[in-house]
C-alpha cells in the first residue's frame, strides 16, 4: 500500500470515532496527507529499503501526540483556559526525532488539567470517552492518547508518566506502554515539565496497540541514550527469574483488587509455569502497602539542592495570578471556575502535605529503602508481575471517589524502575484486563521481552466492538 492510503485510511477512521470518543482535540490532516505524499515520492525515487529503513526507521507511520507536548502548529494547553491559545513554535524532543524518522503526526490528543489527573477532561476540550464503553474513562494524563490508539485511530503514540500517566491509560484502553528507565528519554518540550526533584520521576514513553512497536519508538525516543538499556541484548525468558505481588498489601488508601484482574493475573502465572517449566516466585512486599504515601512525599521533597517542589497551584496560574485553590472550590460551586474540580482538590491536599515534615522525611527515606529492595529483589534477570491498577476502567466522575488507586503504578515512578503495561484480553463486562511487568533500573529489554511473549499467549489488543 502505499503511505497516501494509509495516512487517508487513518483520517477516515479518527473522522468516524472521534466524535464519539473526543480523544484528537486537533487533526493536522492536510499536513499529514502532504507528508505521506512526499514520503510516496522518495519510495519511487528508490534510494533502497535497506537505506531507508537504516535512516528512516519508522518511515510513513501515523502517529499521535499527546496534546502536553509541542508539535509545531499544534495548541499546547494541557487543558488550561487561560493557555487556550497557546500554540507550539518548534516541537518536543521527542517529537522531532520520531519526526526525523519518518513518522507522520496526525493530530494531538486529550489530557487531563495540567495533567495531574487520571481522568482526561478539561475546560478547554472536555471529556474523552472509552472506546469499549462510552460512559467510562480513558484513564489520564495520556488518556487521548490511550483511546486514540485503541480505537485503531493511530499506530503509536507520545505519552508521559510521573505517577502512571502512560501506564493507567494503556491498561484502561487494553493497549501496551513503557515508563522507561528514569533519565533514558528526554522529557523536553512538554507542558507542564518537572522541576527539582520531580525531574526524575516524569518519564516520556511509548503508547501502542502491538508488543512489537515499543521498542523501536523506545530506541527513536531515546536518541543516544537507548545504549543503556540493553536492547541488544538477547533475552532468554527461560532464565528470567519472576515473581508476583497479587495485591499492595492493603493500603486503606486504595480499592481492593478486583476478581477478575486477580485471575487474569493468575493465568499469567500459570502459563509461564507450564510453558516455560519454571517457577513464578510469590513476594509481599511489605513497604508497598504505603505507595500512595511514599510518593506523594517523595514528590513534594526538596531536591538535592534544597530546592521546593514546584507548587500545583503556581502551575495553574500559569506564571499569570497565584491561583487560590479554596477561592476557587467556592467559585466551582457556583459553576463560575475555569478549573476542573480534581484539580483543585489537588491545589488544596498539597497544602496539608506541607504540614507534616517529619512524617514526609520519614517516608522519603522509606522510599528510598523500598528502591534498594526492588533493585536487589529484581536484580539483573527479575521481572515482577504486579496489578496496573486495582478496577477496570471505573465510569466517569468515579475517580474523586477513589483518589488513590492511581498509587498502584505511581510507586514505580519513584523507584525509577522501568514497568511494561501488557493488555490481557477483556473482562466480563468487556472491559480491558491487564498486568504490570516491572524490572531493575536499565532492564527495560526485560519487560519489553515478556510483553511480546503475553501478547501472543494472551492475544494482545481486542477491536473494540468486536463481539
Amino acid at each position: 500500500v502505499t503511505c497516501i492510503e494509509v495516512v487517508e485510511a487513518y483520517v477516515e477512521r479518527i473522522k468516524e470515532v472521534n466524535p464519539l470518543i473526543n480523544a484528537v482535540v486537533k487533526d493536522r490532516f492536510e499536513e499529514a496527507l502532504q507528508e505521506a505524499r512526499q514520503v510516496d515520492q522518495l519510495l519511487a525515487e528508490g534510494p533502497g529499503d535497506d537505506f531507508l529503513e537504516e535512516k528512516f526507521p519508522l518511515l510513513g507511520v501515523p502517529i499521535t501526540v499527546k496534546e502536553a507536548f509541542a508539535l509545531h502548529g499544534m495548541p499546547n494547553t494541557s487543558g488550561l483556559v487561560n493557555r487556550r491559545n497557546v500554540i507550539a513554535t518548534s516541537d518536543a524532543t521527542v517529537v522531532s526525532r520520531l519526526k526525523q524518522a519518518g513518522a507522520i503526526p496526525l493530530g494531538v490528543t486529550n489530557c487531563s488539567e495540567l495533567c495531574m489527573w487520571y481522568e482526561s477532561s478539561n475546560k478547554v476540550y472536555g471529556r474523552t470517552n472509552n472506546p469499549y464503553d462510552l460512559q467510562r474513562i480513558v484513564g489520564g494524563s495520556s488518556g487521548g492518547e490511550g483511546g486514540v490508539l485503541a480505537a485503531a485511530c493511530s499506530v503509536i503514540g507520545v505519552g508521559s508518566d510521573i505517577g502512571g500517566s502512560i501506564r493507567m491509560p494503556a491498561f484502561f484502553n487494553g493497549i501496551f506502554g513503557h515508563k522507561p528507565t528514569t533519565g533514558v528519554v528526554p522529557n523536553d518540550g512538554q507542558f507542564p515539565n518537572a522541576q527539582g526533584v520531580r525531574t526524575s520521576f516524569l518519564c516520556t514513553g511509548p503508547m501502542c496497540r502491538y508488543a512489537e512497536d515499543l521498542e523501536l519508538m523506545l530506541r527513536v525516543m531515546a536518541g543516544p541514550g537507548a545504549n543503556k538499556l540493553k536492547l541488544n541484548e538477547k533475552v532468554s525468558l527461560e532464565k528470567i527469574k519472576f515473581h508476583c505481588m497479587d495485591h499492595d498489601g492493603g493500603s486503606i488508601f486504595v480499592s481492593p483488587v478486583d476478581k477478575e484482574i486477580l485471575q487474569a493475573q493468575k493465568k499469567v502465572v500459570e502459563h509461564l509455569e507450564s510453558e516455560l517449566g519454571i517457577q513464578v516466585r510469590r513476594v509481599a512486599i511489605h513497604k508497598m502497602k504505603y505507595s500512595f504515601q511514599i510518593w506523594s512525599a517523595m514528590m513534594s521533597s526538596k531536591d538535592s539542592n534544597g530546592q521546593e517542589a514546584q507548587l500545583f497551584s503556581d502551575l495553574l496560574g500559569d506564571h499569570g495570578k497565584p491561583v487560590w485553590p479554596l477561592w476557587e472550590l467556592i467559585k466551582w460551586l457556583v459553576g463560575m471556575s475555569s478549573h476542573t474540580l480534581p484539580a483543585i482538590a489537588l491545589g488544596l491536599t498539597e497544602k496539608l502535605v506541607k504540614l507534616n515534615p517529619g512524617g514526609n522525611a520519614k517516608l522519603v527515606s522509606m522510599g528510598k529503602s523500598l528502591q534498594e529492595e526492588m533493585e536487589s529483589l529484581l536484580g539483573p534477570d527479575g521481572v515482577l508481575l504486579y496489578p496496573s491498577h486495582p478496577i477496570t476502567a471505573p465510569r466517569h466522575h468515579s475517580p474523586i471517589c477513589m483518589p488513590f488507586n492511581f498509587a498502584y503504578t505511581a510507586i514505580f515512578n519513584v523507584l525509577g524502575l522501568p514497568v511494561t503495561q501488557c493488555p490481557l484480553g477483556l473482562s466480563s463486562e468487556g472491559l480491558p484486563l491487564g498486568i504490570q511487568l516491572v524490572a531493575a533500573s536499565y532492564n527495560d529489554h526485560l519487560t519489553l521481552a515478556v510483553a511480546r511473549y503475553l501478547e501472543k499467549a494472551f492475544g494482545g489488543w481486542v477491536l473494540p466492538g468486536k463481539v
